[in-house]
């Protein structure tokens, strides 16, 4: 793995700017097609919008509502491809609608499901069924209303790994990611580009035979830093948050609830403790940047527990939150919630042929299908380029046979016996077969170092450091991990004087 402060190639074929789903996803794709690629991300990967989702792949039932056709179809054929390349952050989820507090008669909802169900070619997930809540274990914690209920299946994405391991796959391939590295300003030149990137170790300027303008919410930032580019493609920007509270119910399934305002809150199993409820919708006025969770958005979240379920939350139990800002492209919908998820590439050459492919929109459920389209629009500038490759190539630790994690946990168990079962278990839904690069040798937990903290060892920190482009305690609790919610706030200082010990040292 190259360090960011390397000295760097000065020509490449794709210079990528943005650390996000789609831009590592281009990465990898164009990596593998023989391509030589630098990325660049001005924080860490996945700082922003990537890691600020629900955290599923699905194909977007409410997108339906909206006549998103095409959007659901493709989203619902790559959830079971993606679940194949990464059995281990991604795994199916089973998801009660219930029918009472429905804007939307049972029947709507049900053809809704039908096509749900048939749209996308599901193989493996079960098809929707209906239920009692009053007879099945599902409604248990609800309040008593309208028993009729279904019950569909999606998956659920470790969605910060998801970006971090199409990263580490685009590195294996030969990609440079350089993370803490800001673009300065791009010019064509000749019929390609030169750009000026900046890190801790100064400026310097790379040549590149194609950009690619994946920046996400700051995707009109970069547009500003080229002389010509194009502009007639708008984004919008809209915040969509999170909290995280004690678990509402007992059970591994997740509920999608509708409210009168017909928009929909999902809550879902998180972290073996508690549960996780959004998301919002709100417009976003301002400039991109980090983000928050406002009084008007905790108080829909609350309010629709409260509409739901026996026990209501108070405000101070609220154990996290967080907020993204999601980059949509402009289709002038009157509300942020029916603003279009769909994605748009616009190639922009030029008057010199020299391209830049700049990506409005998306979903994390598309980004592989993103990134193939986005190489075939690229095709053209690169004779040779090879062809389409990721629709059955699994990520990095995804290599588990027939889908079969607690088969492989239980084969890790046995040769680390000395190990606690919780400990192997997050290791492995983190890194899959590639925990076992991290364990080595280790016989038991004293031989991985120092534990900085719920289990969280100066091993797996050195191995995130050399193999994650981690660089601090948010990228490794929030981030890399979800530790950030099961320990204290001195383990983050813990976690940033080790990695400062091994700079300085």
């Amino acid at each position: 793995m190259q360090h960011p402060n390397q000295a760097l190639d000065e020509e490449v074929d794709l210079l990528i700017v943005g650390g996000g789903i789609n831009g590592t996803g281009i990465a990898r794709d164009a990596a593998g097609r023989g391509l030589s690629v630098l990325l660049v991300e001005q924080e860490d990967l996945a700082s922003h919008t990537s890691s600020a989702s629900t955290k599923l792949i699905h194909g977007g039932l409410r997108y339906l509502e909206y006549r998103e056709f095409r959007l659901v179809r493709e989203a619902l054929i790559e959830r079971e491809r993606l679940w194949r390349m990464a059995p281990h952050i991604i795994w199916p989820l089973e998801f009660v609608l219930p029918q009472s507090n429905s804007p939307r008669p049972a029947w709507l909802v049900r053809l809704g499901l039908f096509l749900y169900d048939h749209l996308g070619g599901r193989k493996r997930l079960p098809a929707t069924r209906t239920v009692a809540l009053d007879r099945d274990p599902v409604g248990r914690g609800l309040k008593p209303g309208n028993p009729k209920a279904f019950v569909y299946s999606d998956c659920w994405v470790e969605d910060s790994r998801l970006v971090v391991l199409n990263a580490r796959d685009a590195a294996d391939r030969g990609a440079t990611i350089l993370t803490r590295t800001r673009l300065i300003d791009a010019r064509r030149n000749g019929g390609d580009w030169v750009a000026t990137i900046e890190d801790t170790a100064g400026q310097r300027s790379v040549r590149a035979r194609a950009v690619v303008n994946a920046a996400g919410p700051w995707v009109a930032d970069v547009l500003g830093k080229v002389p010509d580019a194009r502009r007639d493609r708008g984004v919008r920007l809209v915040k969509g948050s999170h909290i995280v509270v004690p678990r509402l119910y007992d059970g591994a399934h997740a509920f999608l609830l509708q409210n009168p305002d017909r928009r929909v809150v999902f809550a879902i199993p998180y972290e073996q403790h508690y549960t996780l409820v959004g998301t919002t919708d709100e417009a976003w006025q301002g400039a991109p940047g980090r983000a928050t969770i406002d009084h008007q958005e905790t108080t829909y979240l609350l309010d629709t527990i409260a509409r739901y379920f026996k026990r209501p939350v108070l405000q101070d139990e609220i154990v996290w939150s967080y907020s993204g800002i999601r980059p949509l492209y402009d289709d002038h919908a009157t509300s942020a919630s029916a603003v279009t998820r769909d994605y748009v590439l616009d190639l922009d050459t030029g008057t010199d042929g020299a391209p830049m492919l700049s990506i409005f929109g998306g979903k994390i459920t598309t980004y592989r299908k993103l990134a193939e389209h986005a190489l075939r629009e690229l095709t053209r500038f690169f004779p040779g380029i090879g062809p389409a490759w990721t629709a059955d190539a699994t990520l990095p630790g995804g290599d588990i046979a027939d889908l079969d994690v607690e088969r492989y946990l239980a084969t890790l168990q046995r040769r680390y016996a000395a190990f606690p079962p919780p400990l192997l278990h997050r290791l492995v839904r983190a890194y899959g077969t590639r925990a076992e690069r991290m364990l080595g040798n280790a016989q038991s937990p004293a031989d991985l170092g120092d534990d900085l903290g719920a289990g969280l060892s100066t091993r797996e920190v050195d191995y995130l450091r050399v193999e994650e482009w981690a660089r601090s305690a948010e990228d490794i609790l929030y981030r890399r991990s979800k530790l950030g919610v099961h320990v204290p706030p001195e383990t983050a200082a813990r976690v940033d004087d080790y990695l400062a010990s091994l700079i300085n040292g």
